[in-house]
């Protein structure tokens, strides 16, 4: 049972009743956020660019996100980006590596495990040492390396928003966020 209620999308008000009534799945970290009514909006703005609008790619994103779950404990982050990392083409095999914080596994490939080995620092010590900043800027550009530390610290705040209340875990909704959020091809 969550610490703090959740907020009845019917109930809502304000920027938290036009965010949740937008939302294609009303899961409850959505809910638990809206309390910060002065935040949601924000919030769930930075969360769509971050699923939709990476350079940094889909599949990159979630090994990030899901390092962030699993170093982080946030379960319910892992619980609904590990149908989502599937789903954009991620293996088992790293999933599992993850899980098991193996990041030097074989799964990866030399640029994943610069990523990885640079998310696991930004999360674990905020600073990163020399020669896994200059591994991670070898394989990626300016612009992939800010984005994967946006993405590290959004999912850093979800996972202390869904622990800290003790946010109660929704059944995976898969890929319907994900694909709710992707650009739509207006030229046919």
């Amino acid at each position: 049972m969550a610490r703090l209620s959740l907020i009845n999308p019917d109930d809502a008000t304000g920027n938290a009743a036009k965010t949740l009534a937008a939302l294609p799945v009303k899961l409850n970290i959505f809910r638990m956020l809206a309390h910060a009514e002065s935040c949601v909006v924000p919030q769930v703005r930075l969360g769509t660019a971050i699923l939709s609008s990476l350079e940094l790619g889909h599949r990159l994103r979630e090994l990030l996100i899901l390092l962030v779950a699993q170093v982080e404990g946030g379960a319910y982050e892992w619980l609904q980006h590990v149908p989502i990392a599937l789903g954009v083409g991620v293996p088992q095999a790293q999933i599992d590596a993850i899980e098991q914080l193996d990041l030097g596994s074989d799964a990866f490939d030399d640029a994943e495990r610069a990523l990885l080995a640079f998310g696991r620092q930004v999360i674990e010590t905020v600073r990163v040492e020399e020669s896994v900043f200059t591994a991670v800027r070898g394989h990626f550009s300016e612009r992939q390396i800010v984005e994967a530390i946006l993405a590290i610290g959004f999912y850093m705040t979800m996972a202390r928003l869904t622990e800290a209340t003790e946010t109660d875990l929704d059944p995976a909704s898969g890929m319907t966020v994900f694909d709710s959020v992707q650009p739509r091809d207006t030229s046919a």
